[in-house]
């Protein structure tokens, strides 16, 4: 698994390899820096006689930065610094770096008032690159003063930035941007990467993410036990189901898919064919009973039962559907409620009675989560394990606040959601976050933003009970299904671009997706 650490584990990460393992934290620096000026060379490949300008702070992340400037000098490469601070401030391994750099003669400006601000925008002016190592993990709150300066004047100059470690602005800890924060081209990052690289809203700022090794012994990166990760590939690859030779149809689950009303019928259609396409073995759809006959030529792969409907303003479940609802249960593996409910009061009423008779695993997505969102103590009488999958506006409901609040502490709503009503969280959207009741949660790297259209979610739905009808755990089976969903967007909008990708085209890559990660290739082809 791959580890997003936090600013206090990073902290121990280098106490630890510092003090127990006996690495000086020079040795740190000078790798830490040594990586970026190999990252930044590797931009200049193809650029005669290059500028690069570092924005440097007083501290370790303005000594990364010095390192840097000492190695890009070193190679013949045009540096210029502008540390923000006094040169008495600066300490430590930091305050060594700069008397190396000023001894060797790389250009140093102090800059401590706002008269030095021109000469940055003239240098960024002329540089090819520039470099943002002003704040690093240890900062917390927005940049103020001359720093907040300095950021904005690197977004506006016509100059890709590449950040050191983090860039600047960024919460390390949650990914929010609380003010000004620097727009980077890329980040480098050391040891582990960092929750706020690839949780947004910082995720956005932080561009390509590069982890360079800076000799952190693995042994000690395993004993911290962190709680959040990115997942990937290889994860997904790990946890899918297998498919035995003597398998038949029973050996892959049997989901129940409780879906639509009148208007709705496609986002019913959408999230059965998703858990077929995602292995389960049988798969039926519960329908209101007028629409049967729509969906039952529709989709001549899928089972459906026709359940007693409430007629207002068209066809919903009534509440007496209920019954008949948990009878079909029989034989069933997993369960999904939600997709095109509608909002009739009936409905609620049905699943207030149908849901605490659910003993299999449930994902409750959509209009299930909009139908109970003033009752979410309900979710503590579903006496089988749940998954949730919110979209922040969703959520923000649940928890009584805005979908901004929301969408700017994404990890922790999620984190609080998991442990208020013990349940798998899917909190939807860019760097979709995967949160478990006890505090762990993954991160999903895959999805674009052609995937926000309609019913991508329904199949999202369809993919995890699938996943689930199969046999995964919940937390597994929300991890695996979350990063294919993404996968077969992005399959998707390689093939027909991200603007004209409909949730039907998910469906259509997503065997693409699945076979890419059993196939264990590097890039989509």
């Amino acid at each position: 698994m791959r580890p997003l650490l936090t600013a206090e584990e990073m902290r121990e990460l280098d106490r630890r390899t510092i003090e127990e393992m006996g690495v000086p934290g020079i040795v740190l620096m000078e790798n830490a820096g040594r990586a970026v000026a190999e990252v930044v060379m590797e931009h200049l490949e193809d650029v005669e006689s290059p500028v690069v300008c570092i924005l440097a702070g007083r501290g370790n992340n303005g000594g990364d930065g010095l390192v840097v400037a000492r190695h890009l000098h070193q190679k013949g490469v045009e540096v210029e610094v502008f540390l923000f601070g006094q040169r008495e401030q600066v300490q430590g391994d930091a305050r060594t770096n700069l008397e190396a750099a000023l001894r060797i003669g790389i250009p140093i400006t102090f800059v401590t008032e706002p008269a030095s601000l021109e000469a940055v925008r003239l240098a960024l002016q002329r540089a090819t690159l520039a470099v943002d190592a002003l704040l690093g993990t240890g900062s917390q709150g927005a940049p103020r003063g001359l720093l907040a300066e300095a950021v904005q004047l690197l977004n506006k100059a016509a100059v890709p930035v590449l950040a050191v470690d983090l860039p600047t602005g960024i919460d390390s800890d949650t990914g929010a941007v609380p003010g000004e924060a620097v727009k980077a081209k890329a980040t480098v990052t050391f040891g582990c990467s960092k929750v706020g690289l690839h949780v947004f809203p910082g995720a956005a700022f932080a561009g390509q993410v590069k982890v360079a090794d800076i000799g952190i012994p693995p042994k000690v990166v395993q004993t911290l036990q962190p709680r959040t990760f990115l997942t990937t590939p290889s994860l997904v690859r790990a946890l899918l189901p297998s498919r035995p030779r003597d398998a038949h149809k029973g050996t892959f689950g049997h989901a129940l898919i409780v879906a639509g009303s009148t208007g709705m019928t496609g986002a019913a259609m959408l999230a059965a064919q998703a858990a077929a396409r995602s292995g389960s073995g049988l798969v039926t759809l519960a329908i209101p009973e007028p629409l049967n006959p729509i969906l039952e030529t529709a989709l001549p792969e899928i089972l459906t039962a026709p359940l007693p409907a409430v007629e207002e303003k068209g066809y919903g479940f009534a509440e007496e559907a209920a019954e008949a609802a948990a009878g079909l249960l029989v034989r069933k593996t997993a369960v999904a409620v939600g997709p095109g409910l509608g909002q009739r009061e009936a409905t609620r009423r049905f699943l207030l009675r149908f849901l605490p008779q659910v003993t299999l695993p449930l994902v409750l997505d959509a209009d299930g989560l909009n139908l109970l969102a003033s009752q979410p103590e309900v979710l503590q009488s579903v006496p089988g394990p749940v998954i949730i999958t919110p979209h922040p506006g969703e959520l923000g409901r649940w928890l009584q606040r805005s979908a901004a609040e929301i969408q700017a502490h994404r990890l922790e709503a999620a984190r609080e959601a998991a442990a208020r009503w013990r349940v798998v969280v899917v909190l939807k959207g860019a760097g979709t976050i995967i949160a478990h009741p006890e505090g762990r949660a993954f991160v999903n790297p895959t999805g674009n933003p052609g995937m926000a259209s309609g019913g991508t979610g329904d199949v999202l739905t369809g993919i995890l009970a699938g996943l689930l009808a199969q046999g995964l755990p919940p937390f597994e089976a929300a991890i695996a299904g979350v990063y294919l969903h993404g996968l077969a967007g992005d399959w998707a909008a390689l093939r027909c671009g991200e603007a004209s990708l409909l949730a039907g085209d998910l469906l259509k890559h997503l065997p693409e997706a699945w076979q890419w990660v059993e196939s264990g290739r590097a890039e989509l082809t």
